[in-house]
């Protein structure tokens, strides 16, 4: 299909829904859905190092690095990826860009949005509990992930785009529009 993007980056704060969207679109799209943070898991694994994400996490940032970068160059290697993942994380050291721009470059970036409110009541529900925040930090993290999304897309000549998921399939809805429409503008590279 002429124009149609490659590689779709669905980003956004953890428990805003984007593992739930990609699902829905992984079956309206002929794409492979990665899930990126289970994708260093399996890299991980395979290594020796951890085999559950809080362990993975709890690695040096040193190992983690390595583990994210052969994630990356993993999916540099695909085509037609839906990649599920945050794009900005927070560390101990402060927030750390996580599209790995120097492999994967997005034809698409999808920015997922949601009231904070509901974001922290996903992540209340989440049995993994992996993620606390007030609700300053929450806004604080996506205002910064919009900031750097957009500087990303700048740089790699991207797509970007700031979806709301209010309802799963509708922003599924929005996203397929937003892909419909860039096609037949031959916006995207094709």
């Amino acid at each position: 299909m002429p124009g149609f993007p490659e590689t779709i980056a669905i980003v956004g704060v953890p428990g805003v829904g984007k593992t739930t969207l990609c699902r829905i679109l992984s079956e309206k799209l002929d794409h492979t859905f990665i899930n990126y943070g289970e994708l260093m898991l399996e890299v991980a694994e395979k290594r020796g190092l951890a085999g559950t994400l809080e362990e993975l996490f709890s690695l040096p940032m040193d190992q983690q690095h390595s583990i994210w970068r052969e994630a990356a160059h993993r999916v540099s290697e695909m085509n037609g990826v839906l990649l599920d993942l945050h794009g900005l994380d927070r560390s101990p050291i402060g927030y750390l860009i996580s599209l790995p721009v120097e492999f994967i470059t997005p034809d698409l970036i999808i920015i997922l949005e949601s009231d904070p409110g509901d974001i922290i009541k996903r992540r209340i529900a989440d049995s993994k509990r992996r993620i606390s925040d007030t609700p300053s930090g929450l806004l604080e993290h996506m205002e910064l992930l919009r900031t750097a999304m957009f500087v990303c897309a700048s740089l790699m000549g991207s797509i970007v785009s700031v979806v709301e998921n209010r309802a799963p399939e509708r922003a599924a809805s929005e996203i397929t529009e937003i892909i419909k429409a860039a096609e037949d503008l031959e916006i995207l590279p094709g």
